[in-house]
C-alpha cells in the first residue's frame, strides 16, 4: 500500500483588489483608465486557466508596470463561450466584470483615492475594494 501525500500551500496576496462593473469592452476600459489615472496599461497575451479535468478558460488582461508599481486589469469572464456554469477568473465575485489588482499603490493610486477615481469614471458603473485573501479562488489571480 502506497501513501499519497498532497502539498497544500496557502499563498498570501500582497496586492489590493478592486472589482469593477462596466459594460465597456476591455480595451476601452484600459484606455479610459490610462487617461484618467495616467497609466500605460498594455494588453498582454491572453491568460489561460487550465481546470483539472475540464476545458481551458482564457481571459484578457492588461499590465502597467514601473519600478515601484504594478497594476493589472483582468476581464473576469472567459473570452470564449463555455459550457461551464462558472466561466470566471474569480467565481467568488462573478458579479464584477473586471478585476483590478494594484501592487504598491500610493498617492493617487492608494486605496481610498483610487476608489474615488474609479467610482467617478463614466465607464465604471460600480467599483468595490475587497480583500483578495478572502477569495476562495485567489490563486487564479497570482501570476
Amino acid at each position: 500500500m502506497t501513501k499519497t501525500f498532497t502539498l497544500d500551500v496557502e499563498l498570501a496576496c500582497d496586492f489590493d483588489l478592486f472589482g469593477l462593473v462596466s459594460s465597456a469592452r476591455d480595451y476601452s476600459l484600459a484606455w479610459t483608465l490610462n487617461r484618467a489615472l495616467r497609466l500605460r496599461l498594455r494588453r498582454q497575451p491572453d491568460l489561460p486557466l487550465a481546470l483539472v479535468g475540464r476545458e481551458q478558460l482564457v481571459f484578457s488582461h492588461y499590465l502597467h508596470a514601473t519600478e515601484g508599481l504594478m497594476l493589472r486589469l483582468f476581464r473576469n469572464r472567459a473570452l470564449a463561450p463555455s459550457a461551464l456554469p462558472k466561466p470566471f477568473l474569480a467565481p467568488d465575485v462573478k458579479e464584477y466584470d473586471y478585476l483590478l489588482a494594484v501592487s504598491n499603490g500610493c498617492g493617487a493610486l492608494a486605496d481610498d483615492e483610487l476608489m474615488q477615481q474609479l467610482s467617478a469614471l463614466d465607464a465604471v458603473q460600480y467599483a468595490c475594494q475587497f480583500d483578495p485573501n478572502s477569495l476562495k479562488y485567489k490563486d487564479n489571480l497570482i501570476l
